[in-house]
C-alpha cells in the first residue's frame, strides 16, 4: 500500500510554496476590487456595423478619458463587444461616450450599464467577510457535532478549517497576483466561487475523516497513522474522480461561457483543485500530526524560540 502519511511535510512545504508568493503579492499589492466593492459604473455595449473596422482599445480609453476621470479598464468579448469598468459616470455622461463611440465604430447596442455608489459597495464588502466568518463558525459547529463520537473531535473541525482556509489563500493570493499580471478584478461573482469553494473543501474533507472515523472502531490494533494513510488510500479513487469530472465541466465552461464569467469559472477550478489537494494532505496530515503530538511539539519549540528571543 501506498504511504502517503509519511510524506506530510513535503504536502505542507508545498502548500507554503504556492501560498507564500500569493500573500506576499496580497500584502504589496492587494486586490483589485470591481465597481461591487469600490463603486462605480460598468457598461457593456456591442457594435452592429463594424464592417471591415476593428476595436481599438486605446480608442476606447481616449474616448472615456475626455469625460471620466481616472482611467477605465476596457476588456473585448468577441470582435464586437466591449467591457468598460470605470468611475461612477452618470446618464448624460454615458450617453456622450455612447454618442461618440457610435461616430467611430457605426451603430450599437447596449447591453448593460450597472453603476454601483460607495455605500453599496461597503456593504457589500462586510457582507462577504461575515459571510466567510460565519461559514467558518458553522463548519467548526458541525464538524465537532458530527464527529462527537471520536476521540477528541475538536480536532476534526479545526483541520477542516485549518484546510479551509488554505483553499481560501490559494484563491485570494492567485487572484493578487492575476491582478497584477491579467488586471482581473474581484467582484461578487468571486465571492460566490469563494464560497462554492469552501463547501467543495469541507464535503471533501468530511468524506476523508468520515472514512478514518469507520476504520478507526475497525482497525483499533493499528496506529492512527496506519489508519489515517488507509483511509485517504481507500477514498483517493473518488477524490481524483470528483475532481476530474468537476474540472473537465469548468474547462468547457471557460473555454465557451463568454468573458464575462470566465474569471469566475477560473477561480472555481483552482478552488476546486486546491480543495481536493487540501483534504487528503493537509487536513488528514494535520490530524496525524496532531495525534503523534508534533503539533505541540512545533507550538512548544515557537514559544521557546519566542521567550528566548
Amino acid at each position: 500500500m501506498i504511504n502517503i502519511v509519511s510524506k506530510r511535510y513535503w504536502y505542507f512545504a508545498l502548500s507554503l510554496l504556492v501560498i507564500i508568493p500569493g500573500l506576499i503579492s496580497l500584502t504589496a499589492n492587494g486586490l483589485r476590487l470591481s465597481i461591487s466593492f469600490t463603486s462605480g459604473s460598468l457598461l457593456e455595449v456591442r457594435f452592429t456595423d463594424l464592417q471591415s473596422k476593428s476595436i481599438s482599445i486605446p480608442d476606447i480609453r481616449s474616448v472615456y478619458e475626455e469625460r471620466v476621470s481616472g482611467e477605465p479598464l476596457i476588456q473585448t468579448s468577441g470582435a464586437d463587444t466591449v467591457l468598460v469598468r470605470s468611475k461612477v459616470i452618470d446618464q448624460q455622461t454615458k450617453t456622450a461616450i455612447e454618442k461618440e463611440l457610435e461616430s467611430r465604430y457605426g451603430k450599437l447596442i447596449e447591453l448593460s450599464f450597472e453603476t454601483v455608489g460607495p455605500e453599496v459597495s461597503q456593504e457589500v464588502t462586510r457582507n462577504a467577510a461575515l459571510a466567510v466568518m460565519i461559514a467558518s463558525v458553522g463548519i467548526l459547529l458541525y464538524i465537532t457535532i458530527a464527529f462527537l463520537r471520536v476521540d477528541k473531535p475538536y480536532r476534526y473541525g479545526i483541520a477542516a478549517i485549518v484546510a479551509m482556509l488554505h483553499d481560501v489563500a490559494v484563491v485570494v493570493g492567485l487572484a493578487s497576483i492575476f491582478g497584477v499580471l491579467f488586471n482581473w478584478e474581484v467582484d461578487a461573482l468571486f465571492l460566490t466561487a469563494l464560497l462554492t469553494i469552501i463547501g467543495f473543501s469541507v464535503h471533501d474533507t468530511i468524506v476523508v475523516f468520515d472514512r478514518i472515523r469507520e476504520n478507526a472502531a475497525r482497525r483499533r490494533d493499528e496506529t492512527f497513522e496506519a489508519v489515517v494513510n488507509h483511509s485517504i488510500v481507500q477514498t483517493l479513487d473518488r477524490s481524483i474522480n470528483t475532481q476530474l469530472t468537476v474540472s473537465l465541466t469548468l474547462l468547457a465552461l471557460a473555454l465557451f461561457g463568454g468573458v464575462t464569467v470566465r474569471n469566475f469559472i477560473i477561480t472555481l477550478m483552482i478552488g476546486v483543485l486546491s480543495g481536493t489537494y487540501s483534504s487528503i494532505f493537509n487536513a488528514a496530515q494535520i490530524l496525524v500530526a496532531w495525534e503523534t503530538g508534533e503539533v505541540g511539539n512545533f507550538f512548544r519549540r515557537l514559544r521557546g524560540r519566542q521567550a528566548t528571543v
